[in-house]
């Protein structure tokens, strides 16, 4: 294949990854007419359609997604070669797109943004918080955000900070209402303000140690959401027994507006992880942030 459509083909991806020709011409600083144009004659050039265009919606062909799937990890390399060409430039700068769940932003990240813009002023930090796990490349992120008991294999993995423990809790007006429970299983009989990560999945179930062994208990719910925000706020309003990672409720716990409860079982996870596709190469950009911040979570980190 000639190298003249390399540029076309990371077009397509772009395109492929928005579901938009509006918003990848956006990115790429085009016009939507000249992207369709340039997608158009990759097709032309390959003799086959990649894309499936409406007026309300752009997507894959069967055969558009096989040419993306193998496209990916070659425009991945072009990629990590550029960046290491950059290396050599006296500051990192760029747009580092990190994807996290907002819990993680929350802990790990926004406390220490402010130092890190001060430290490296050329470097642009894109979060995107999203509880699902995505496939990075293809997303177009730099690198994401999970627990280590939650990453696969094929990924390089850097903890960031300590372990974390996961609390239970109550507001004091949901305790004088409803009172507390006293074991995991009578969370059956309180409303519990639970986690759904994902719209098609059910909520998550709540983890307890009990006698040295994780189990995972049912609930019931009285509130559902996504957003870690609406969550705690829920519980601190009294609508019912919340559940959240003790750093994120520390301060609230420690002020008398939550309640402990079930504290004897309580479980303690592996820290947080930031992750890469192990084929990638680490730009600089992401080094000097992965730097920062097991420098800043350090036991002796500001």
């Amino acid at each position: 294949m000639s190298s003249d459509l390399f540029p076309a083909i990371a077009a397509f991806a772009c395109v492929a990854r928005h579901a938009s020709f509006t918003r990848a011409a956006a990115e790429l600083g085009v016009s939507t007419s000249a992207l369709s144009q340039t997608v158009r004659t990759l097709e032309s050039r390959l003799g086959v359609r990649l894309l499936d265009r409406s007026t309300r919606r752009v997507g894959l062909t069967e055969i558009g997604q096989r040419f993306l799937d193998d496209a990916l990890p070659a425009l991945s390399g072009l990629g990590a070669a550029m960046a290491a060409v950059t290396e050599t430039r006296d500051a990192p700068a760029g747009l580092l797109r990190i994807n996290l769940p907002r819990a993680v932003a929350d802990i790990l990240v926004m406390p220490h943004l402010t130092a890190f813009q001060a430290r490296y002023p050329d470097v642009v930090v894109e979060l995107h918080c999203d509880n699902r796990f995505v496939d990075l490349v293809a997303a177009g992120f730099d690198a994401g955000f999970r627990m280590g008991e939650s990453l696969g294999k094929d990924v390089v993995a850097h903890p960031i900070g300590g372990p974390q423990r996961i609390a239970t809790f109550v507001s004091p007006a949901y305790a004088r209402a409803h009172g507390t429970p006293t074991t995991p299983g009578d969370l059956l009989h309180h409303r519990c303000v639970g986690v759904r990560l994902d719209h098609d999945r059910s909520p998550m179930r709540w983890d307890y140690v009990q006698e040295g062994r994780l189990m995972e208990v049912d609930t019931r719910h009285g509130m559902i959401s996504n957003d870690d925000s609406l969550l705690l706020a829920a519980a601190l309003a009294g609508s019912g027994v919340g559940c959240h990672f003790e750093s994120m409720v520390s301060q609230h716990l420690a002020s008398g507006a939550l309640l402990p409860v079930l504290q004897d079982y309580w479980p303690t996870f592996s820290p947080f992880h930031v992750y890469y596709p192990s084929r990638m190469h680490m730009p600089r950009k992401l080094r000097v942030f992965v730097d920062f911040l097991r420098e800043r979570h350090a036991p002796n980190g500001d």
